[in-house]
Order: C-alpha cells, then structure tokens, then sequence
C-alpha cells in the first residue's frame, strides 16, 4: 500500500490497533478479522461505542462471511475477500474515501441536530432478517419492513419472480410482535382450486368424498401468527369473496360447516403480477385488492440492486461450501465483473443457482469465467431468413440460419469470437471454420464482453 502512495500506520493486532488510533484518526482502516489478543470485530465494536469508527474494509474469506456482515453493522463500509490482489485493495479503499468524504458535509449535518445519533445510521451494508443488502433500495426497503412490522396491518409484498418475496414476508413476521407465533405460508396458484377452498378454511367430517376427519385450515394453523398468501392474484374468485369476509370479520368458516371460527392472523399478500393488472382485466376484486393493500412494499429487482451481487455472491458461496462440502475460496475479478454486468431476469433465485452451480463445476477453488454459465440467448433474428422460392434444400436453409445467428452473435459481441462461441452455444473452432467457410466479415474486435 505504501508503494501506491499511501501513508501506512502498521499495527500487529487489535490491541496495538486500539494504540494508534488512540491519538489518530487515518483516512481509512484495513481490518483483519482473525487477529492475536483483540479480533477485528472487538476493535470495531470498541471504536462504535467510542463513535470514532474511521473509515474501514475489513479483511474475510469467505468462511467469515458473518462476522464480515456484523462489521459492517458495527460502521464498516465494505469487506475484501481473502485471497485478493493489492491493486483490488488499493481501487477499494480509494473509492471508500472518496464516498466518505462526499458523504461528510451532509452526515455532518444530520448529526447536528443529534447529539447522540446512533452509529447505525451510517452503516452502508445490513445481514436483516436473512436478507443481504447495501444498495439504497434495499436498505430503504428494511427500514420499511421495521416500520410496518409493528402494525397488524394487511401488506401487499408485489415484485418479479425469484426476487425474495417470502422472505420479505418472513422478516415483517419476525421483526412483529406475532415473532412467537406460527409463520404459514402458501401458494395459491400451486394448489387446485377445488382444495384450495378446504385447504385455506379447512373443512368437516363427511363434507365431501375423502373427508373422513375434521381438518383445521391454514387460517386456523396460523392463528396468533402470520399467514402469507403467495401468489395471490391467482385466487379463484369465488374463494376470493371468502377470503374478504374472513379479513373483514376475523372468522372462518370450514368446508360443510355451519358454524364460524374466530381467529387471530395477520395476513400478507404476495404477487409476481401487479394485482392492479388483474383488477382492470376483471379477474381480482376491487374491494379485496384495497382490503389486502393497506400497505404496499415493493420488492427491487437484482438488476435494480447491483451494489448488492458481491455480497449475494459471497454468502451463497458461503452457504454452498456449508451445506455441499465445497471448497470455494474466490470469484475471480473477471467473473465477479460479469455477474455484476448480467442482467438476473430470474433474480436472487438465479443468482444462487448460478453460483451453486459453479461451485460444484469448478476444477480450483476460484470461480472463474470458465465456472460460469449465465442464461444468454443469441441475439433474435429481425427477420426470419429468405430462401429461394425453387429450393428446398435443408443444407442450403442450415446454412442461411446459420450466417444469420454468426452475423448477429458477432455483432453483440463487437466481433469476440470467444464469446460470440458462448452465445452460440459452439466451441470457438467450430465458429472459426463457419466463419471461413461461409465467407463471413466480423467486426474488428472490441474487447468488451457480450452484453446481457
């Protein structure tokens, strides 16, 4: 570090670390977690109590994911993954100065009038309720799940598939005052519509064929806690009139009964689709959508987060190594580049089974491009191929197809084989011998990767 212009103040644990900073604050801390006498956590715990926690990285592998998170809850304001390179460090430390001293006017300004604002306030990255986040739409949306958990309020929870619906769900649960309780979740398109009656309200003995017992539904097995219908503009209609009596009386009825049930549930909705969308299109009542929507939370998607993939990245490799036995250690700088650049249309979902992926796929300990397989289509074909009227060759209609789907590859890749061979789905030699062979002129390349 001091080799790229950096002053360095040297300290050989926590202890001696706490000595210098006694009587100097630097620009910026590089932290090791694992260190003799004093960790890194028991530094910044001592310096947060203190309220003079500068500005600090702290140092993990991937193992010490969680330690990592809780530092950075304790006012650090990122982490660097053991193994890495100097000039990964330095860029890092460089640009959280930069943000720090930006930042400076305005937090100087909001704690003006605080005399004593909790630290908590500044910390850029959060570990809430199983959820990762440090991009701003993520931690405003845990500060509205901390404001709205308090209240028994109805909450709609829209946002696309595999962006972590339920578990937004789960932490309005557990941040509650319901906690105690049940949590009970389903999923009302996954269910026939002719259980579904019977398995939200339960039903009575002999009330159709196979009822041969008396059977509590989930409202009941939810009572004193939290019911999560997922899914729920796919509620048939006719149950969707139950369901607005049940959030407006507070009882249910089970199948073939003749008497009512109270109970005790705070309900929350859930949707990929815009449950407005559906009320237009006359398939979801207007009154139930407004009962249901008391509180609207939007969850961002991974594309609309992406501060957020190096932390996702190394938790899911975390939790991989855990439960497979794996022994992954890094994302190389490549690879970690193109996840951050790939645009998830799958979400959080796809991001995990991508890295799961690639972390039984990888022949070291480092993912690598090579470790990588992303969802990527070729570029579509403006328009379907022209062959001659008089000819109905299959060869000759490959080879149209063919030209088309090199030309366009090539063109999304600024005229990088190597990867123009990936969106193709063909090996880089087999590309370079069609090339040659149907004549075809590529772009000069640019050296950029493919756009996703």
């Amino acid at each position: 570090m001091a080799e790229a212009g950096w002053h360095v103040l040297r300290a050989a644990d926590g202890a001696a670390a706490l000595d210098v900073l006694r009587n100097q604050t630097p620009d910026a801390m590089l932290l090791d977690l694992q260190m003799p006498r004093m960790s890194g956590l028991e530094v910044l715990e001592v310096l947060a109590r203190q309220g003079r926690v500068p500005v600090t990285l702290v140092m993990s592998a991937f193992g010490g994911l969680d330690a990592a998170l809780q530092a950075l809850r304790l006012g650090a304001v990122d982490f660097v993954s053991k193994p890495f390179r100097l000039a990964e460090v330095d860029l890092k430390v460089r640009l959280a100065v930069e943000r720090s001293r930006k930042a400076a006017p305005s937090a100087q300004q909001a704690r003006a009038g605080r005399k004593d604002a909790p630290h908590e306030a500044e910390v850029p990255a959060r570990l809430f309720h199983g959820m990762v986040g440090r991009s701003a739409p993520m931690l405003n949306l845990f500060k509205q799940i901390d404001r709205v958990a308090r209240f028994g309020s109805t909450v709609l929870i829209s946002g696309e598939s595999g962006t972590g619906k339920e578990l937004v769900a789960k932490a309005i649960h557990a941040a509650s005052p319901r906690a105690r309780g049940p949590f009970v979740a389903v999923n009302c398109g996954a269910i026939q519509p002719n259980l579904l009656e019977s398995e939200l309200f339960g039903h009575v003995r002999g009330a159709f064929t196979d009822a041969h017992s008396d059977r509590k539904g989930l409202f009941e097995e939810a009572h004193g806690g939290t019911l999560l219908l997922d899914e729920i503009v796919d509620l048939p209609l006719h149950l969707q009139v139950k369901l607005l009596r049940v959030l407006q009386d507070g009882e249910v009825r089970r199948v073939g009964g003749n008497k009512d049930i109270a109970v005790d549930v705070r309900v929350l909705a859930a949707s990929a689709i815009p449950a407005r969308q559906r009320v237009r299109e006359g398939l979801f009542r207007e009154d139930l959508f407004y009962r249901l929507s008391v509180i609207e939370l939007a969850v961002p998607a991974l594309r609309e987060r992406r501060d957020d993939i190096e932390l996702l990245v190394a938790h899911t490799v975390e939790r991989a190594n855990q439960r497979l036995g794996t022994k992954i250690r890094s994302v190389t700088p490549q690879a970690m580049a193109r996840l951050v650049a790939y645009d998830w249309p799958g979400n959080v979902r796809e991001l995990q089974n991508c890295i799961e992926q690639a972390c039984i796929l990888s022949e070291t300990e480092d993912i690598d491009l090579e470790s990588l397989h992303l969802g990527r289509a070729p570029e579509p074909i403006q328009s379907a191929p022209v062959i001659r009227s008089d000819s109905l060759s299959i060869p000759a209609a490959i080879e149209v197809a063919e030209r088309s789907l090199i030309t366009a590859a090539l063109a999304r890749t600024g005229g990088n084989r190597t990867h123009a061979a990936e969106l193709l789905d063909i090996s880089p030699r087999n590309l370079q011998y069609k090339i040659r062979a149907y004549g075809i002129d590529s772009p000069a390349p640019t050296g950029r990767p493919p756009k996703n």
